[in-house]
């Protein structure tokens, strides 16, 4: 058995959870999210105690396992996302660079020639609290907010690649909570031979 997948979801107030067959579909004060399970894996959703539990009939096989932590994983998410959102903080170091939203695009202007426009899925927002950096010290802050954790994590994940943290100076759009390995740069030898 896997020790996640026998954890049962508890399902809070305001967020109903319905079952046809394999397809799940979770219903909250912030939206409405919809999965299909793996045929493996059972699902039961009890609505007098408020909980789903996630089951394994073939605990034995490995893939079988993997899948039961997986998919109770997948359904939390659902109802956590439902009930009370995700976030993920950004920040951009490096002087000169900024980060403004026009429209349904956010633009980035992080040392290119040209500014680098992303289109912002349908489901999340960006909130900007600090637009531009300020020297190599205050970095330019937003945030991404949304329902759907795979959608936001994908979404901050292509926006890193973009220009990901260099490790000399550190330049570069990171997460907020990311730690980033400093180098120490090239040391010149003082005279003589």
């Amino acid at each position: 058995m896997s020790r996640i997948g026998k954890k049962p979801i508890f399902i809070p107030k305001g967020v109903t959870v319905e079952q046809k067959g394999r397809h799940v579909k979770v219903t909250g004060p912030l939206g409405t999210l919809e999965m299909d399970c793996h045929p493996v894996i059972k699902v039961n959703v009890d609505q007098t105690d408020g909980q789903i539990v996630v089951t394994n009939d073939q605990s034995q096989l490995r893939r079988n396992k993997q899948l039961h932590g997986t998919m109770r994983a997948l359904l939390n998410n659902l109802v956590a996302g439902v009930s009370k959102g995700f976030e993920r903080k950004m920040e951009i170091y490096g002087t000169g660079y900024s980060v403004k939203l026009q429209g349904e695009e956010l633009v980035l202007q992080i040392g290119f020639s040209h500014p680098v426009k992303i289109h912002v899925p349908k489901g999340l927002k960006v909130n900007i609290e600090v637009s531009a950096t300020r020297g190599d010290e205050v970095p330019a802050k937003f945030t991404i907010t949304g329902i759907d954790k795979q959608l936001l994590g994908q979404f901050a994940a292509n926006i890193r690649k973009i220009r990901p943290p260099e490790p000399y100076k550190g330049k570069g759009i990171r997460y907020a909570d990311e730690r980033v390995r400093r180098k120490v740069g090239k040391a010149f030898a003082s005279g003589g031979i």
